[in-house]
């Protein structure tokens, strides 16, 4: 039987919390202040730690330090909410925060999040062996170190009750992502929604979101149940959350932060258990200064951001990806066409302004006009790099410098476009990953590093093999 800690220096509370976990199925043990919560620690270690933020003794983010190497789940309570305190319980690991007077249904709904913990980390072990066999993290795909870097991010975060930021060029898979951290959850067989922000009408999003009544306005002849009913339990994912108005986004808080809403037309409250995940393809804090998006949504939004890395600093992955929507379109139609070397070859080297949308799109077309089982260049040709898409270097070369200068410019650009990867960047330039070395070693000879390179080489004692 699952065993949950409850901290809360009200015996009241205890009672009536140790009553609603035993209808759960936990056993559980009281504790009115930390001290008393240490001492239970030692003689059992919980499951899950329900603990009131304000004790007699100090708060209950302390127990963190108690129990988080243990992975032992926290559920903070409080009758003092704030922003700042339930973003810093969030970001310290807690599983949930919950307002005073407790809302049964929400607390009974993470009880049952919790019972399901020991099978839920089974799945992550195994999606993440399957990540080191085949380069597939849920529903993303890509063995590149930007990804893996994506991965353990998500296979943190997705077990947690933590709202996730993803950031991201538009194509660079934010939904998918937000897929896999809800299929990562204890919520993967309750719903998931997606909502694009930017593609609701500005009168109609409120009731799109929150529902509306019978009559509410012009039009309005039945009940309407917005997104986030309809994701009661799940997950609901809001793109482009930067287009949504901002009067909106005042409601969008007070959601996040009491689980409760109103349909338009009605004062009554309505709840939602929903674990809400939201994207961007903007820099956010750019959008706050704009005025774009509000500062304590951004705050309260921004618990766990992850970055989406752009297709074209990801190496070998645009290959992998391209094979595998290849191999799907065969699958379909039952044809066992395959890209040519030099196609691949050309992959690598285009700069993808469009990400793996576009790639995508590439594939299709490929397909569909190919004449034979092998796809090459003359049947469909891809301009590499035609145009430099957003934060691609551009390299000018003047009419008179010297060939060397220009090969050294372009070495830089085309290093800084990979973040650094030397064995990327020696692709796209078709040289060796020797020959490179050979290069930088030669320019740092000279003193012609820049100053970004010549900081990461200090780090970097590789050399490749004679």
């Amino acid at each position: 039987m699952p065993h949950i800690l409850i901290v809360d220096d009200d015996e009241n509370a205890c009672a009536a919390l140790a009553e609603i976990v035993a209808i759960e199925g936990f056993s559980s043990a009281t504790a009115g202040n930390l001290r008393e919560a240490r001492l239970q620690i030692g003689w059992r270690m919980p499951d899950a730690v329900l603990a009131d933020l304000r004790l007699p003794d100090g708060s209950g983010m302390e127990l963190f330090a108690e129990v988080s190497s243990a992975g032992v789940e926290v559920i903070l309570t409080t009758g003092y909410a704030s922003v700042e305190s339930a973003v810093e319980a969030l970001r310290m690991g807690a599983t949930d925060y919950l307002v005073k007077p407790i809302n049964v249904t929400r607390l009974q709904a993470v009880l049952k999040r919790i019972a399901t913990t020991g099978e839920l980390k089974a799945e992550i072990h195994s999606l993440r062996g399957e990540l080191r066999r085949y380069g597939r993290f849920g529903r993303l795909l890509g063995s590149s170190e930007a990804m893996q870097a994506v991965y353990d991010q998500l296979s943190k975060v997705g077990p947690t009750e933590a709202t996730v930021l993803l950031i991201g060029e538009s194509g660079t898979g934010k939904e998918l992502a937000a897929q896999t951290v809800h299929e990562l959850s204890s919520r993967r067989r309750q719903p998931f929604l997606a909502v694009n922000c930017g593609a609701i009408s500005p009168t109609l999003i409120e009731s799109e979101m929150f529902g509306h009544e019978r009559g509410s306005f012009t039009g309005a002849d039945r009940q309407h149940k917005g997104y986030f009913e309809r994701a009661d339990a799940g997950t609901l994912f809001l793109d482009e959350i930067t287009e949504m108005p901002l009067e909106l986004q005042v409601k969008l808080l007070r959601v996040l932060e009491t689980g409760t809403f109103m349909r338009v037309g009605t004062n009554r409250e309505c709840h939602a258990d929903v674990r809400v995940l939201a994207a961007t393809n903007r820099n956010p804090e750019e959008a706050v200064a704009e005025g774009k998006l509000r500062a304590d949504l951004y705050h309260r939004l921004n618990v766990f951001p992850i970055e989406l890395p752009p297709l074209r600093v990801r190496g070998d992955d645009v290959v992998q990806i391209a094979n595998t929507m290849l191999e799907q379109l065969n699958g379909e139609q039952g044809t066992q066409r395959r890209f040519a070397s030099n196609v691949l070859e050309s992959l690598r080297m285009h700069a993808w302004p469009g990400n793996v949308r576009e790639l995508r799109n590439f594939v299709q077309r490929a397909y569909i006009l190919a004449d034979q089982d092998i796809i090459t260049e003359v049947q469909i040709p891809l301009q590499v790099a035609a145009t430099p898409s957003p934060g691609t270097a551009v390299v000018s070369v003047p009419v008179g410098m010297s060939l060397a200068d220009a090969d050294r410019q372009l070495i830089f650009a085309t290093l800084e476009q990979c973040a650094g990867v030397k064995k990327h960047a020696a692709e796209i330039l078709g040289i060796s990953l020797k020959t490179l070395y050979n290069r930088l070693e030669d320019y740092a000879a000279k003193g012609e590093l820049p100053e970004w390179l010549r900081a990461s080489r200090n780090g970097d004692n590789s050399s490749p093999a004679a």
